[in-house]
């Protein structure tokens, strides 16, 4: 098992023995008014029933986002899409006006991409290379269609796609991440 996959395993199992999201939990880090690492850990074992390890592995995600995170008052995607890739914000956009008819979803700047939650994630999107808009899915199918491909198991995603332009946001493309967002509610 891959780091990454470990402590994907280890925050969603988090959220089911504190009953609350990621987001919440996050909130409570970071309005405790604590900074040192260890009496935010000791707050979270006090008042709200974490075990150490569980409480050592949120404080290091929550302050490691929050150094990642953009300056305030920045979108967070000027920073994915700069330089050579910035012609890519367009096709992001259009891709997200139509994932967003499909209901309401969180989404999560990264350093590489957005990734796109509901109870849990379904989407990442962002660039594949300086010329093309990478959009990863979560789904238990065996295949999609709409031109993704399957990957090997063990990633953060089960299918991706590359698309050049907002003409190959079609119909198909967003049936396939329909899918994705359906088995992730």
């Amino acid at each position: 098992m891959d780091v990454e996959k470990a402590l994907a395993t280890q925050l969603a199992n988090i959220e089911k023995r504190s009953g609350k999201s990621l987001a919440e939990l996050g909130a409570i880090v970071t309005q405790s008014g604590l900074s040192k690492h260890g009496e935010l850990v000791a707050m979270l074992k006090a008042e709200h029933g974490l075990g150490h390890g569980d409480a050592n592995t949120l404080v290091h995600t929550v302050k490691q986002a929050a150094a990642s995170a953009p300056a305030a008052g920045t979108d967070p995607l000027d920073a994915i899409y700069t330089g050579a890739s910035a012609p890519l914000l367009a096709i992001h956009d259009r891709l997200m006006q139509g994932i967003s008819a499909f209901g309401p979803f969180e989404i999560a700047p990264k350093k590489a991409n957005v990734s796109l939650r509901r109870k849990k994630q379904f989407a990442t999107i962002g660039p594949g290379t300086k010329t093309l808009l990478e959009i990863g899915l979560n789904a238990k199918r065996e295949e999609l269609g709409a031109g993704f491909i399957r990957l090997p198991p063990g990633g953060m995603c089960q299918f991706k796609r590359r698309i050049a332009s907002v003409d190959e946001i079609d119909a198909a493309l967003l049936r396939a991440i329909r899918i994705a967002y359906d088995e992730a509610g």
